[in-house]
């Protein structure tokens, strides 16, 4: 327990550093727009209270995601990191949609347009900000399997998007005096937010139903496949989960049936060791034995097999495909 709790100071840490930044900038942009009264830059201003309040959540589900494993939640409390990453998706979409409705309705009814130069200074120097604290935290995310920053890193680098299409746009009005621009770039930049928000809403939902992590198999089967031995027949049923900062991974392994229980033991405890020491991550595995069939022994390598009722023909190579079927290669 005291090893994750140090592992996860860094990503309590870049979620603090993102929460007081956020607010920061957001009070930087709201300056901006009462000194411009820019629709454009109000869209910006807007999604600041977004990254505001989505910070403070990410905060607390990281916290949460310290707790130990307990009775109640076996696999411990990292999945509330989906869940943070679908209300900052919810919230930025939503926020997508207020500007949208917003530009629309100040394109019908224009209102003046003031200090287009110092609101794009101080709108650009945000961008900047929130550009590098984005790389930082997605470093920081993908470094500890954390989607919680990784999200909020990422809306981040979407504000820094917006914000940089957003003093290009000003520069433009500035030169030439078609402020309808303003209303116009306000919408275009509201439904780029809209479709951020729904693809970050949509992996925390995969999450949340338990998606299997596709690029972790792939890892886990090519490992196994690389360094398999005889007695693993075939590999089946393989599926990978991610909850917070922990992995886990469920497979059948089909043995030899005359093999003793503490073979059997033994066999299951190899593999367990070539994943932790091989794969990226440190990883829970949970691995149910089979017994071997008559019909496996044309593609069953072991040697010396006393039981055997068939000539080993050709060994068949595990791949994503087969090693997730729930069932065993011949059939």
């Amino acid at each position: 327990m005291t090893a994750k709790l140090c592992q996860l100071l860094p990503q309590k840490k870049a979620i603090l550093v993102s929460l007081c930044i956020s607010v920061l900038l957001m009070l930087a942009k709201f300056a901006a727009y009462f000194m411009t009264h820019s629709n454009a830059i109000l869209t910006d201003a807007a999604e600041s209270i977004v990254n505001v309040l989505a910070s403070g959540f990410a905060f607390y589900s990281i916290y949460l995601a310290t707790l130990p494993k307990d009775e109640n939640h076996p696999y411990g409390h990292g999945k509330v990191e989906f869940f943070s990453a679908f209300v900052e998706g919810v919230l930025i979409a939503l926020a997508g949609l207020i500007i949208v409705f917003k530009s629309g309705y100040d394109l019908l009814f224009p209102k003046q347009i003031t200090q287009l130069f110092e609101g794009a200074t101080i709108i650009g120097a945000t961008g900047l900000i929130n550009l590098l604290v984005g790389f930082y935290l997605i470093n920081t995310g993908k470094k500890h399997r954390s989607i919680t920053l990784e999200a909020d890193g990422k809306h981040l680098m979407t504000d820094a998007i917006t914000s940089a299409g957003l003093v290009v746009g000003i520069v433009l009005i500035q030169l030439t005096k078609i402020y309808w621009l303003d209303s116009v770039i306000s919408i275009l930049l509201g439904l780029y937010i809209i479709f951020n928000g729904y693809k970050l809403t949509r992996r925390s939902v995969g999450g949340l139903m338990d998606e299997s992590n596709v690029e972790l198999v792939k890892d886990i089967v090519c490992i196994l496949q690389e360094n398999r031995h005889d007695a693993w027949i075939d590999v089946h049923n393989l599926r990978a989960q991610q909850y917070g900062a922990d992995l886990h991974i469920d497979c059948h392994i089909t043995l030899p049936y005359y093999l003793d229980l503490v073979k059997v033991h033994q066999e299951i405890s190899d593999i367990d060791k070539l994943i932790n020491g091989k794969a990226e991550h440190k990883t829970e595995l949970f691995i149910h034995a089979d017994p071997c069939l008559p019909e496996c022994c044309n593609y069953c390598n072991m040697k010396e097999c006393h039981v055997r009722s068939e000539d080993f023909n050709k060994e068949i190579a595990w791949t994503v495909d087969n090693a997730t079927k729930n069932k065993k290669h011949f059939q």
